[in-house]
């Protein structure tokens, strides 16, 4: 395959870039799925141990963009895979929608998801026309609510122990951004 120049692709910034999941990514998400911690803050649940098959399927299924929920890996420049983020809930009709997000434990605290997550707003509120930005982080998830509020968020409530996991219930911290929000805090950042 020839060389690509990305230096005009939207999907990516001068540090990382999304793309779509390849069916031999399916690796990276069987050995991610064995970071207990990191996989209950974001599933809010212990899950079962990972199996191959689920992985491959995980990666077959998401390659092609077809469904709802709008799956990208997310790579540095070099070409390391750091991570994954998706689109998901996306309510057309009310023009709201949510993120999901995992950077891989050797690649967390150097700003790649704020970096992947803004891009990923830039699409959803610039170009599908989405008004509103959900999102929620389960109690005691302080990077991935600092990382919510590094692109522009407001905490708008708690949902009082929602989840139980870990033996006890915990409160799912609300968070949210409008595009009007989003322009200016993006303005403000410059």
């Amino acid at each position: 395959m020839r060389d690509i120049d990305y230096s005009n692709y939207f999907w990516q910034d001068e540090a990382l870039r999304l793309r779509a999941i390849r069916p031999e990514d399916w690796e990276d998400h069987y050995i991610n799925r064995f970071d207990t911690p990191a996989r209950r803050l974001l599933e809010c649940a212990v899950e079962l141990p990972p199996t191959v098959t689920e992985a491959k399927s995980f990666a077959e299924k998401f390659t092609d963009f077809s469904s709802n929920r709008l799956m990208f890996i997310i790579e540095n420049l070099d070409g390391d895979n750091v991570g994954g983020i998706n689109l998901n809930s996306i309510d057309e009709r009310n023009g709201t929608f949510s993120i999901g997000i995992q950077i891989d434990r050797d690649h967390r605290g150097k700003g790649y998801g704020t970096r992947a997550v803004t891009i990923l707003l830039k699409y959803a509120f610039f170009e599908r026309r989405l008004n509103k930005f959900n999102n929620y982080v389960l109690e005691g998830n302080e990077a991935s609510a600092a990382m919510l509020r590094k692109v522009g968020c407001v905490q708008e409530g708690v949902r009082r122990q929602v989840f139980f996991t870990n033996g006890r219930y915990y409160d799912s911290i609300l968070f949210g951004l409008t595009k009007d929000e989003f322009v200016a805090f993006v303005s403000n950042t410059k």
